[in-house]
């Protein structure tokens, strides 16, 4: 029987990639496929891999092939070379983009902004994930109405990975998924950033657009572990219009534009621009004063993406896991815009900036 290269290639489909969980032929991994007679010749390109990992890829391809053709001699060449050679060995080669939504205070409404941002990105036609990086207080599992629900465990290779859950066709991981609802969170530097490199290293992402990452308040540990662990194409900025809440803000956004961190700020979101009754929807009460959002922007010299009102629809679809831009209405017209502007932001950025590379942390 005659050896086909199309039937080689779907026989390669039943190997995965150890890095990624996917399957060789749709990663690009596999180069050089050569058949004479009956011997088989290929190339698998591998990430950064262990000798034992890179055996079981080995013996898994031949076995692939030997299922269909059994006389096959099978020679397969590994080579260590990135298939992503222009940027290098990524961390995660099968996510396009990692977007951070971050803020200098907690109370801002960061994660409503990320998870309707999620949801208005995939609107536009993206793939999407959102990871959970408000370790101390995750709020996305309630949010997306995942309460209560478990990640599944996948082996690849003897290695345990995590698969995301999915919430309205986003992939989602939290650190809520796995303790209890009530169970206080009580980690130092060390296993907080284990857990941030979990997220991003052991899980098995799909193919993603944008992976948004919500992050906590602040400029700690989790914030300085993504930064080292997966290249940012850029953070989104969430603050409120009240003067304490830009003055935090500025700091956070500070953290990002430091020249050995060196994130572009793409944008600011301001949310809780204003008050607006639902009886009244032409009525605006700027409870916490106004102009704060565009004067971050000024700072970041970036845009004001857009402003959320105050509306307690915003409220009562987080608290029933159906997230605001679901619903019709002035709010999800709001976030529709933010998830715009994003789009036209990211693909200014990647234009006319050059990607941006992992921190380099040097001891002296």
């Amino acid at each position: 029987m005659a050896i086909e290269k199309t039937k080689i290639i779907a026989a390669l489909e039943k190997v995965n990639d150890p890095k990624t969980g996917k399957d060789l032929i749709s990663m690009r991994m596999v180069e050089n496929l050569q058949v004479e007679g009956d011997n088989v010749s290929f190339t698998v390109v591998l990430p950064n891999v262990d000798g034992d990992t890179k055996s079981q890829v080995n013996f898994a391809c031949i076995a692939a092939v030997n299922e269909i053709y059994p006389q096959a001699n099978v020679h397969v060449h590994l080579s260590m070379k990135s298939p992503f050679a222009d940027a290098g060995e990524k961390a995660l080669p099968q996510v396009q983009n990692i977007i951070a939504v971050a803020s200098g205070k907690g109370g801002v409404g960061k994660s409503t902004v990320a998870i309707n941002l999620a949801l208005g990105l995939q609107q536009l036609g993206a793939r999407v994930g959102l990871i959970d990086a408000d370790v101390y207080g995750p709020s996305i599992p309630t949010m997306l109405g995942l309460q209560g629900q478990r990640p599944k465990v996948q082996e690849v290779y003897g290695q345990h990975k995590i698969v995301p859950l999915e919430a309205y066709g986003l992939s989602v991981i939290s650190i809520g998924f796995i303790i209890e609802a009530e169970q206080a969170v009580v980690l130092r530097g060390p296993r907080l950033g284990g857990i941030i490199k979990q997220f991003f290293n052991d899980c098995l992402w799909p193919e993603l657009d944008y992976l948004i990452v919500d992050l906590p308040p602040g400029t700690g540990d989790v914030q300085l572990t993504m930064v080292q662990t997966v290249p940012v194409t850029g953070a989104i900025m969430v603050t409120t219009p009240q003067e304490v809440a830009v003055a935090d803000a500025i700091k956070a956004m500070n953290m990002f534009l430091l020249p050995n961190v060196n994130v572009p700020i793409l944008g600011v979101v301001e949310n809780m621009s204003w008050f607006t009754p639902e009886e009244l929807p032409n009525n605006k009460y700027y409870l916490f004063g106004q102009g704060g959002g565009k004067r971050l922007a000024e700072k970041a010299k970036t845009v004001l993406m857009g402003q959320i009102p105050i509306v307690q629809s915003i409220r009562e679809a987080g608290d029933a896991g159906q997230p605001a831009i679901l619903q019709a209405g002035i709010v999800a017209n709001a976030f529709t815009e933010v998830a715009r502007n994003a789009l036209r932001q990211i693909n200014l950025r990647n234009e006319n900036i050059a990607a941006t590379d992992t921190v380099k942390i040097v001891t002296g």
